[in-house]
């Protein structure tokens, strides 16, 4: 079947996106607002997108009404935000910062989540994520009246320490990380520990000249 997106109304594309993307990563997002209350909330229209600068980039859908919520809001406001990655371990209190909490209320708290300090912005690590990365608002696009797409450079990195194999060639054992995505549905998560391996070939000619109808 073919679908004209601009026919759809958003929650039909919405539908149509998460149900075909996928696995997609999990930013679990802490920020700072004025009032101090640190929020908590995942978000998994997320990616990596660059590296020079090394960029982040996260796509913040707006509330019902189309107001911006707590992560959008803090990010505008004072710039800075945290992305953790979510393991195996972490699923549940992650699934606990998913609810519409009221503004003045912290998930951290309200999840029970440990944090730790960051050192070059002012919201919080999550203590366990096997990964955070310190980041800065680089872009803030506003396409469309349902969603803002931030861009985030990444100051510092941090990865637990188990998870660094060596530390000068920087080999990283992300298997034993056991972080999981977001797959169809409202509640279909995905383990990263079914893969595979294929190295990228070489170029040959020699498919250049069949693809273009050459016997050989």
């Amino acid at each position: 079947m073919k679908f004209v997106m601009a026919d759809l109304p958003p929650r039909q594309r919405y539908r149509l996106l998460v149900s075909t993307v996928t696995p997609r990563p999990i930013a679990w997002v802490t920020t700072r607002g004025r009032n101090g209350v640190v929020n908590a909330a995942p978000y998994s229209f997320f990616n990596a997108m660059g590296d020079d600068p090394p960029l982040l980039v996260l796509g913040l859908l707006k509330d019902g009404e189309g107001a911006n919520k707590d992560t959008a809001t803090n990010i505008i406001e004072t710039g800075e935000f945290v992305v953790n990655l979510v393991s195996e371990d972490d699923a549940e209190a992650m699934n606990q910062s998913c609810v519409d909490a009221p503004r003045d209320v912290s998930e951290i708290d309200y999840a029970g989540i440990e944090t730790a300090p960051a050192t070059r912005v002012a919201p919080p690590l999550i203590a366990s994520a096997p990964v955070s990365f310190e980041c800065v608002r680089r872009e803030l696009l506003e396409i469309g009246p349902r969603q803002v797409i931030a861009v985030g450079e990444v100051l510092v990195t941090h990865i637990r320490d188990a998870f660094v194999t060596d530390p000068e060639r920087l080999h990283i054992d992300t298997a034993a990380m056991k972080l999981i995505g977001r797959m169809h549905g409202a509640g279909t998560y995905l383990r990263n520990s079914d893969t595979f391996t294929m190295q990228r070939p070489a170029y040959d000619p020699g498919r250049a000249g069949r693809a273009d109808g050459e016997a050989r």
